[in-house]
């Protein structure tokens, strides 16, 4: 639980820096150069290692990830720009659902009663936050980020899947190469040449994603990807603590009754977690 919430930090974190990029440069090629940054940096490891230590037990699954993956980063990227940074991240909130409906049907984990009801007491909270907004001129907007879900939601469940067979390095490793290689014909189209200053950010996002995705990647893991979706309500919390530091974005009153919903759902839920996994006294 921990590992989920550190993952959604960083996220977070992540995404605030790259929303200010994407204002100045394609939505596309900030996309591309997050994750080929990401990329870059395991180079060191890599030349420490060998490539044999990085080669994937499963080559179909890991390109099978990207793709979907990448498709989810289109969708978000195009929107981003565009929507206050904690309402983002209360959309990507319908991601635990998917995941759970996903995690129940393709990897046979147990849904508790009490998992689907964080998730839909959370997810009540995501609609009081995003909910006025849709009808509004942003709401297409709004509508493409919300289709990244899915998309999302698959990256992860084969990322779970992908765990049995292969090691946390090599996962992360092949998110960035694929992610990567997919993203490289549109940032091309787009190209614009970056600041001294953008890349340094982008160094810093590549660092972010990358850390972010080994915490998420140690969290799959060491549970089940269905309990450790409820930790993910808690990045309304660093979005909007970001937003009103880096874009002086204030929270709206949806948002704070939002996340007072979305942060009741989730301390329950790690209470019952906790509850669930503590060893009996004999």
């Amino acid at each position: 639980m921990l590992w989920a919430a550190l993952a959604g930090f960083l996220f977070v974190s992540l995404n605030t820096i790259v929303r200010s990029l994407a204002q100045n440069l394609d939505p596309f090629q900030a996309q591309f150069l997050r994750y080929f940054m990401g990329l870059m940096l395991f180079t060191p490891w890599v030349i420490r290692n060998g490539l044999a230590a990085y080669k994937p037990t499963q080559i179909s699954g890991q390109f099978t990830r990207g793709a979907f993956h990448t498709v989810g980063l289109m969708l978000w990227f195009y929107a981003l720009p565009k929507i206050p940074i904690a309402d983002t991240t209360a959309i990507g909130f319908v991601g635990p659902i998917f995941i759970m409906i996903g995690a129940a049907w393709f990897l046979g984990e147990k849904m508790h009663a009490d998992r689907w009801i964080a998730s839909l007491l959370g997810f009540t909270g995501v609609m009081i936050v995003v909910g006025p907004h849709l009808g509004g001129t942003g709401g297409w907007y709004n509508l493409v980020m919300l289709a990244s879900g899915p998309m999302f939601a698959a990256s992860f469940l084969i990322t779970k899947a992908l765990t049995k067979y292969e090691s946390t390095r090599v996962i992360v490793f092949w998110q960035s190469l694929t992610v990567s290689v997919f993203s490289l014909p549109l940032a091309i189209i787009y190209w614009k040449a970056p600041t001294l200053a953008q890349w340094g950010l982008f160094v810093v996002c590549g660092a972010l994603g990358s850390l972010g995705h080994i915490s998420l990647t140690k969290a799959f893991r060491s549970a089940d990807i269905s309990a450790t979706q409820s930790l993910k309500f808690l990045e309304l919390i660093w979005a909007a603590a970001w937003g009103w530091l880096a874009f002086s974005d204030v929270p709206t009153q949806t948002t704070l009754i939002g996340g007072a919903v979305i942060c009741t759902a989730t301390i329950w839920i790690a209470r019952r977690e906790a509850m669930r996994h503590t060893p009996e006294k004999i």
